[in-house]
């Protein structure tokens, strides 16, 4: 059976910190496997928690994508919420006064531009900074911890962003716990870091081998198929194409008013990749700030059927390239501001992280394949992070 970090300390042994000044990074996706939330487990079981840290989409998990998250208070617990997805990114000094020790309990999904990671590079560099300790309560990767489904592009630094701030693939098949024990170690950071392991868990596992109920970790991912899906479709958002938020289908489909949806899925399963299946779809956004807003968009739904094969980004560049050639008249490059990103230029280069890449999709289709195989390629990653792997 699987369990998490959280669990490790609130049902067996507890640690010798128990009574120390805790700070907590998480959100309401982040529970116990019995779907307490974690906070709220911890205040139950006597620990000292005296502070909440939230990231993107804030403690409720329910910010839009990309906005300013405020201070507050939390509803569930009473205590004080300090935003680390607002003008700073970071715990600050002030922030870290009266705490003794920081745990960070936040649900990633195994995506370098999936921001809950990169808050806690910043939160392990505040804690080496004003010399706290950081305690990791580790979690599964719900698309699993196999190292030959990891995906590029590597980034390169000088793309670095809020999405990506260091280089790794787009897919890291890693847990949280061993990217900050990797990061901690080659960026020479040299926190007092703890990771708490989960438990009953295997690398070949994905979300739904655990037997928990699928928890939301953003407003956009919804269901494992979104996290699957993810690391190929969220390049969409760098076009003028749906990526399905605002829907069911979030990051599950690609639509426009323009598009015939039946065209494009025809192409993609004569393709022949049986790890996925593609529908014609209609919907409408209806979320706010979102693309298409309140107009009915024609697309294409995408269902994996074998999880353990599939290539998300591979499959993202290859619908994207498909939909431009189809659509040249159509398709267009777009800007997407975020808060840490006002301007939204250059978005295609920081999610895939790499110059240029939008010249890639101007490449003969033979070319452009020979071109994404070879970026999307990372087998070093596994023998990069092969000291830090804790399962």
């Amino acid at each position: 059976m699987v369990h998490f970090g959280i669990d490790s300390i609130t049902s067996g042994q507890p640690p010798a910190w128990k009574s120390s000044r805790l700070g907590m990074v998480t959100n309401h996706a982040a529970t116990t496997r019995d779907l307490q939330p974690s906070r709220e487990a911890l205040l139950k079981r006597g620990f000292n928690l005296v502070k909440l840290f939230s990231p993107e989409h804030g403690l409720d998990v329910r910010g839009a994508d990309g906005h300013k998250m405020k201070d507050g208070s939390d509803v569930l617990t009473g205590l004080p919420v300090v935003s680390l997805y607002s003008d700073k990114l970071a715990p600050s000094e002030e922030d870290l006064a009266d705490i003794d020790i920081v745990l960070f309990d936040i649900p990633d999904i195994g995506s370098r531009f999936y921001t809950y990671l990169w808050t806690m590079t910043h939160v392990l560099e505040a804690c080496a900074l004003n010399g706290k300790k950081l305690v990791i309560l580790d979690r599964p990767n719900p698309v699993s911890g196999k190292m030959e489904l990891a995906e590029g592009p590597l980034l390169e630094e000088a793309q670095a962003s809020f999405i990506g701030r260091w280089p790794m693939p787009v897919r890291h098949s890693c847990t949280i716990g061993e990217l900050a024990s990797y990061f901690n170690a080659t960026r020479n950071i040299n926190a007092n870091l703890e990771v708490i392991r989960c438990g009953g868990w295997d690398r070949g596992m994905f979300q739904p081998d655990w037997k928990t109920r699928f928890v939301p970790t953003s407003p956009a991912i919804q269901h494992f198929q979104s996290m699957l899906l993810y690391p190929g479709l969220c390049l969409l958002e760098a076009t003028n194409i749906s990526e399905g938020r605002g829907t069911e289908h979030s990051f599950c489909a690609a639509g426009a008013p323009w598009m015939d949806g039946n065209a494009i899925a025809g192409i993609l399963n004569e393709m022949g990749l049986d790890d996925v299946i593609v529908s014609p779809v209609r919907f409408t956004p209806a979320a706010p700030s979102v693309k298409y807003q309140n107009q009915e968009c024609g697309g294409v739904r995408m269902e994996v059927r074998q999880p353990a094969y599939f290539q998300s980004v591979s499959y993202g560049l290859i619908l994207l390239r498909l939909i431009k050639q189809i659509y040249p008249k159509h398709f267009e490059w777009k800007p997407y501001p975020t808060l840490v990103n006002p301007t939204g230029e250059n978005h295609l280069d920081k999610l895939l992280g790499i110059a240029g890449s939008e010249q890639l999709f101007e490449l003969p289709l033979p070319r452009f394949i020979a071109e994404i195989t070879k970026r999307t390629q990372c087998r070093n990653w596994g023998k990069e992070m092969e000291d830090y792997l804790l399962y």
